[in-house]
């Protein structure tokens, strides 16, 4: 960016929904093979970043329940400052809407949103592919949202086909608690030989949600929402949980059907996205240079 021009500071983490989910493998160094289908929604976190000159990264503000040395979003922002040697630091505001444990991929996102945000101000110049090289080892997850679209993938999420889905609304319900992804992967009842399927015959047939009768067997209050959801409609499981999704083909109907989820669940309404907002602000970024 050009000496002068006003740098944005606050940028968008979406969300998204795992549309199925099959296991189809285990590797020798324990990480499971997969295949599934990303939906990226229009639920953000946002992150506001002021650019440091004394090269330091703290992070002011942020979950009161996730200490600094575990946040994705420092570790994210301390990676690629030792990957490119800059002499600049940030500090970064965290301001959450998505709820954590719960499937939606809200901290890979905002590592993700926080490397690309930062190879912009920065002034760092690494690709896409370079960005998402380095966030792996941050979480299998957070290449997606490096990439910037909704993709079908597989391996263990790192290999991203990236696919335009039909418009679509989604009513999500989070029934309150944290569902933890390592103890449902190394569950002995998890299904690990789904066989593998092309794309054609997920949108032909649809998939299932692997993990699904793992975490109902172990969280009531899940599978009560999955029951609840699945009496209006065909009701999902995101990644291991532990909110559940149904489709809408409107944000009206998306709207009723969420206005009547029970008062003990929280509920959203969000729309699909084939491309990620944090991409759309790179763009804007990039004309103005």
């Amino acid at each position: 960016m050009r000496a002068g021009d006003p740098a944005p500071t606050s940028w968008p983490a979406p969300a998204k929904l795992n549309l199925f989910l099959h296991v189809t493998g285990r590797r020798a160094d324990g990480y499971h093979e997969l295949q599934t289908l990303f939906q990226l929604i229009d639920l953000c976190d946002t992150i506001t970043i002021t650019v440091r000159a004394d090269g330091r990264i703290e992070r002011p503000v942020g979950p009161a329940n996730v200490p600094p040395d575990a946040d994705l979003t420092l570790r994210a922002a301390l990676a690629l400052q030792q990957e490119t040697g800059t002499g600049l630091g940030a500090d970064l505001r965290l301001h959450k809407r998505i709820p954590q444990g719960a499937g939606l991929g809200g901290g890979s996102s905002d590592a993700a949103t926080t490397l690309l945000a930062l190879n912009e101000l920065w002034e760092c110049r690494l690709s896409l592919d370079q960005l998402a090289l380095l966030a792996l080892p941050l979480g299998a997850d957070v290449p997606v949202f490096i990439q910037g679209s909704s993709a079908w993938a597989e391996g263990i999420g790192e290999r991203l086909t990236p696919v335009s889905l039909p418009p679509a609304w989604y009513v999500i319900i989070y029934p309150g608690i944290g569902i933890s992804t390592r103890e449902v992967f190394q569950s002995p009842e998890l299904t690990r030989n789904s066989r593998l399927i092309t794309i054609r015959a997920f949108f032909e047939s649809g998939g299932r949600n692997d993990c699904e009768p793992v975490v109902r067997a172990r969280s009531p209050e899940v599978a009560a929402a999955l029951d609840w959801l699945g009496r209006e409609g065909s009701a999902a499981l995101t990644g291991t949980g532990s909110c559940v999704f149904t489709a809408r083909a409107s944000a009206a109907d998306a709207e009723r059907l969420a206005a009547r989820v029970p008062d003990r669940w929280m509920s959203f309404v969000a729309r699909g996205l084939d491309s990620s907002p944090v991409h759309e602000q790179l763009r804007q970024c990039a004309r103005r240079d």
